[in-house]
């Protein structure tokens, strides 16, 4: 017996999200291989919509005239230095393909720069 029920777009044995139907006159699950016939699909319209959070919003460091190198994402990592939450990061490949990347932080209170191999 199903533990799930609701969205047909979800498996009603696992529930996790089921393809797309296809050529095939059935639809099956990735993770369980529970089968159900495309006619259930019939009538069935599929919408999606994209949601931008206002500029305002957002945690992105602003440039200004002075402080050109600080732009990027603003994440929760306290700064050795002065002891603050707040750091801008980038990153950039700098040894050979294979190995990680080199993650670059920058303090948004004392521009104290950080840098951690990955």
């Amino acid at each position: 017996m199903s533990c799930f029920s609701g969205d047909p777009n979800f498996c009603v044995e696992c529930g996790t999200i089921l393809p797309l139907p296809g050529l095939k006159d059935t639809v099956t699950c990735a993770r369980c291989n529970f089968t159900i016939s495309v006619r259930e699909f019939a009538g069935q319209v599929i919408t999606s919509s994209v949601v931008f959070n206002p500029l305002e919003s957002s945690s992105v460091a602003v440039e200004t005239e002075d402080d050109s190198e600080l732009k990027g994402p603003v994440i929760d990592k306290r700064c050795s230095r002065c002891n603050k939450e707040g750091m801008v990061y980038h990153t950039r490949q700098m040894r050979s393909a294979d190995e990680g990347q080199t993650v670059f932080y920058t303090c948004i209170h004392c521009r104290y720069q950080e840098k951690e191999d990955s």
